[in-house]
């Protein structure tokens, strides 16, 4: 992670650790080594514990002790699970998954166990939980099941089969709550769960059952149906950051030592008391929670997690500034806990958790209670941004900073939506967060893996999922036409055609399936399914003239033909690519004469002309719809115009790409008013939509695009032709003067300067090796040569 300044100084061990999450030590990092996956067969069994159905909810231990001669040079193993598993070697945690897939490709981790060994006896162990019912919607599900397989022979010891022993965990049951589409909370009575460190070598399992087999192993290709088709994983392990609470905002029933909870400090609460903290991390994070405590027989202990607080009064329909705390109401989801009274108790959740606020709640009875540690470990997909943006303004470091953790939350095995309430990969929000990804780091990983994912959740109707992973089946059909977009811009801004080809069967069918729906003159009638848009006015549900059809839906397809024509010309069937050119010159000319109101020089929502949106003239201008002499008064209504629908967050990605075409970027730091909103009202991530007050997500990274446009239109760095071969420079300054900053190229880095001195710019642009471009200053195009460029001009 890479913290902002405002997370200075709060993570006390700043390394990247596997984290103890149940009795354990910490290992130094989680292992994932690039080992060539196995292609014989397995010969592991898929291994669960005895006596159970497998579709109900429980959480499992299981075990098993090797002897070795010696400590071994590499020790690799492929492991998986249903629905999770963290394993551990010798008391410490070494992995944690599966990456979340479906099941005809269930991921498997690979792991080197070799520096957790030690010479003699060693104890492998996992917690595997199948949240059945109360599972996030995100995981798809078979039944539980374990299985670990060794590499090779000599780490065959470690199949999984009738060798292992397992047993369910009694203490734990889930708490439905409200409606999260992530994970529940726990309810978990340490009176009934397994005592002692059952993870380590010296411990007596020799009462536990033996695990029965379930299924074979089979790998993708040899499994028959939905049985856990087996693939490598190709994402690498997340992050895992020791990172302390920072502050106590209220305390009610005790007086709380001044160092809890950012040091650990013991806090005793006395028998037959209630007490209640209301604590502030001070910005929003994912972490899993540990709570260590002692004594306390039978208390009860409340974790509660909110991502701000409401309101009083408003039954958690109002917020106001997410800083304050008086006469706020504190609503969200909690896991509970029953002490057992012994010493070193631990609770760590199984699922992380996502909070700026923790309200511990604590109600002891005949014993006193000792609060020995509170803390969290943050975690998510393990980026590191590689740009950097230079500049004296605070403004734009701060949207820098938010911006940057906004989609660093939102990313962990897949890109989310939102961490707290849904974590579903969205291709609305994903397109924006690749980008985000490709300006900011120099890690494409999570990108292909969504848009693999998302190919592979194409229905037999030829469109996909709106989201996927999913248990459940939800279509927004113009999301479909958003991942022919993000595909594209994966070709442009990403060296991998190859890729991008056998993805080209997918937009086919996606476009074949919108063809159905168009009528003679290119127009689309009556889109089927969800027809989301932007929460904005009516966008969020059907839009719809008399015919039945929509200007935004006709130009989505529209851009949608756009891109389909350029990638099959160069990649795939030209003749389809000549296809898809005609379809958009007529689609282009029907836009063009139903939707275009001569009057207000604006394109209307439908064909009654009777409302307008910046959504529609912004999508026409991408399209290049827009004659150049109307241009003007077009941009001037999406700035001027406040009858048209504005658009949210979310949507000004597009309307800002839209301003920037018509040639109005050097206004860009004027159009950051909700981002400006945000900060005022104490947000330290960015809030689904625009309205605040009632904003349900406070974490939402499609509103991160200024970690895209920051470089795109104000450093005016954008790549020029396919696979960034080109680059184009065309700056945005507005008033800055000074201004500097770098991203990421797939030969390298692109970094860029810009000084004005005594009337005169400095220009310092530097292109990595086999890669040429373009400036664009005022009406002059400067050559960009390889290596070092300076102008004075």
């Amino acid at each position: 992670m890479t913290p902002g300044k405002a997370m200075v100084g709060l993570i006390t061990r700043s390394i990247v650790f596997a984290a103890c999450m149940y009795f354990g030590r910490t290992a130094g990092h989680c292992q994932s080594p690039q080992a060539p996956p196995v292609t014989r067969p397995w010969t592991a069994e898929w291994i669960a514990p005895p006596n159970i159905i497998g579709t109900e909810y429980g959480v499992y231990y299981f075990r098993k002790n090797i002897e070795l001669t010696t400590k071994p040079a590499t020790f690799v193993v492929y492991i998986s699970a249903d629905n999770r598993y963290k394993l551990y070697v010798n008391d410490i945690l070494v992995s944690l998954g599966p990456a979340r897939g479906d099941t005809y490709y269930w991921n498997y981790e690979t792991v080197d166990l070799a520096p957790y060994f030690t010479t003699g006896r060693n104890t492998v162990a996992a917690l595997v939980w199948n949240e059945a019912e109360y599972r996030p919607e995100a995981q798809i599900s078979v039944r539980t099941g374990f299985i670990v397989q060794g590499s090779s022979p000599a780490e065959e010891v470690l199949n999984t089969n009738n060798t292992w022993k397992c047993l369910r965990d009694a203490g734990r049951q889930p708490i439905p709550g409200y409606f999260f589409a992530a994970s529940k909370g726990e309810m978990v009575d340490l009176n009934q769960t397994v005592k002692g460190s059952w993870t380590s070598v010296n411990f007596d399992d020799s009462g536990w059952p033996t695990a029965v087999k379930v299924l074979e192993g089979k790998l993708k290709g040899a499994a028959w149906g939905i049985d856990w088709a087996l693939v490598p994983s190709s994402l690498p392990p997340r992050e895992m950051t020791y990172q302390r609470i920072r502050t106590v905002r209220s305390a009610h029933g005790i007086s709380v030592p001044a160092a809890f909870p950012e040091k650990k400090t013991p806090l005793a609460i006395p028998a037959n008391t209630e007490v209640s903290l209301l604590l502030d991390q001070t910005f929003e994070t994912n972490a899993y929670v540990t709570l260590q405590m002692s004594g306390g027989k039978d208390a009860g202990i409340s974790l509660g997690y909110a991502e701000t607080l409401y309101d009083k009064g408003s039954n958690g329909t109002r917020k106001s500034n997410r800083n304050e705390v008086e006469g706020k109401d504190f609503i969200g989801r909690k896991d509970s806990i029953i002490s057992n009274g012994g010493a070193g108790q631990t609770f760590t959740t199984l699922n992380f958790r996502t909070y700026r606020y923790i309200r511990l709640f604590v109600k002891t009875k005949r014993e006193p209670l000792v609060i020995d540690d509170l803390y969290g470990t943050f975690t998510g997909y393990p980026f590191k941004q590689t740009a950097h943006f230079k500049t004296d303004n605070t403004e734009i470091k701060q949207m820098l900073e938010i911006g940057w953790r906004t989609a660093r939350l939102n990313a962990w095995e897949t890109y989310m939506d939102c961490p707290y309430y849904e974590q579903l990969q969205y291709i609305g929000d994903t397109r924006i967060q690749a980008m985000i990804s490709y300006y900011n780091t120099d890690d494409d990983r999570l990108a292909r893996n969504a848009l693999t994912q998302i190919d592979h959740s194409r229905i037999a109707e030829g469109i996909t999922r709106s989201c996927y992973p999913t248990k459940g089946t939800q279509i927004i059909s113009p999301f479909s036409l958003w991942y022919i977009g993000m595909l594209h811009d994966y070709w442009i801004y990403r060296n991998d055609s190859g890729f991008v080809k056998d993805k080209l069967m997918g937009t086919r069918a996606i476009l074949d399936f919108f063809r159905k729906y168009q009528q003679a003159d290119g127009s689309l009638k009556d889109t089927p399914y969800w027809t989301f848009v932007d929460w904005a006015g009516n966008m969020w549900g059907r839009i719809q003239g008399s015919d039945g059809s929509a200007a935004i839906y006709d130009l989505q397809l529209l851009l949608a033909y756009q891109w389909g024509e350029e990638m099959e010309s160069s990649l795939g069937l030209k003749d389809l690519a000549a296809i898809y050119h005609q379809r958009a010159l007529q689609l282009r000319a029907t836009i063009q004469q139903k939707y275009w109101d001569p009057v207000r020089r604006l394109y209307a929502d439908t064909k009654e002309k009777d409302a307008f949106s910046q959504h529609v003239n912004a999508l026409a201008i991408l399209a290049g719809i827009v004659d150049e002499q109307d241009m003007p008064a077009v941009a001037n209504g999406l700035l001027q115009d406040k009858d048209l629908n504005q658009c949210t967050i979310y949507f000004k990605y597009y309307l800002h790409q839209a301003l920037v075409k018509a040639g109005r970027g050097d206004d860009y730091m004027q159009w950051l008013g909700i981002w400006r909103e945000n900060i005022a009202m104490g947000l330290t991530t960015w809030a689904e939509d625009s309205s605040l007050p009632t904003v349900r997500s406070e974490c939402h990274a499609w509103g991160a695009s200024p970690n895209i446009e920051f470089f795109r239109v104000v450093l005016g760095v954008d790549s020029g032709a396919p696979g960034f071969s080109q680059v184009n420079v065309e700056p945005h300054l507005g008033t800055l003067t000074n201004v500097a900053g770098e991203i990421p190229h797939p030969n390298g880095k692109v970094s860029v300067e810009y000084r004005l001195d005594r009337g005169k710019w400095k220009i310092n642009i530097h292109l990595p090796p086999n890669t040429t471009g373009s400036l664009q200053w005022k009406a002059r195009t400067y050559v960009l040569k390889p290596g070092a460029n300076a102008f004075m001009i």
